[in-house]
């Protein structure tokens, strides 16, 4: 595992090979590298990289969970949807808080951007990472996307 230091605090970033396989929060003291996902993640921070090309893996979860990360996946930057709004695109408008659950258990946070994901009225709740880290990950995007919008 590799240790990155970020606005949000050490990130620890397990890699095989190539390819990312889980990022966590508040991550120990550890090693640092050279490796695209680590430079990726670098970049992401300094505002410069709005779309990660690195190769990762998402292990495990139930299908449900599954389903739920790939649309969190697919929640481009700077944009939030709600855990209601993921449920209805699975077809079961009921299941927001299974939702939360699967935003939870995702194994690549930052880069499978479960952050993006807010309550109805766009409140900001639940967060594996805290709170305060999801608030700043998602003012870092909205002022990265108003820098580019407004040029």
């Amino acid at each position: 595992m590799y240790v990155i230091d970020s606005p949000i605090g050490p990130l620890g970033v397990v890699v095989e090979g190539d390819t990312v396989v889980n990022v966590r929060f508040a991550a120990r003291p550890g090693p640092s590298g050279d490796h695209p996902a680590l430079s990726e993640l670098k970049s992401y921070f300094a505002g410069e990289l709005t779309d990660f090309t690195v190769p990762f893996e998402l292990r495990g979860g139930s299908d449900f969970e599954r389903a739920v990360w790939a649309q969190i996946a697919a929640i481009p930057y700077g944009e939030m949807i709600t855990y209601g709004a993921i449920a209805t695109a699975l077809g079961d408008p009921g299941a927001a808080r299974a939702v939360g659950t699967a935003c939870n258990h995702n194994p690549i946070p930052v880069i499978v951007p479960c952050h993006r994901v807010v309550g109805a009225g766009n409140k900001m709740v639940g967060f594996g990472g805290g709170i305060d880290r999801k608030r700043k990950l998602l003012e870092l995007e909205a002022r990265v996307a108003l820098a580019r919008a407004w040029g």
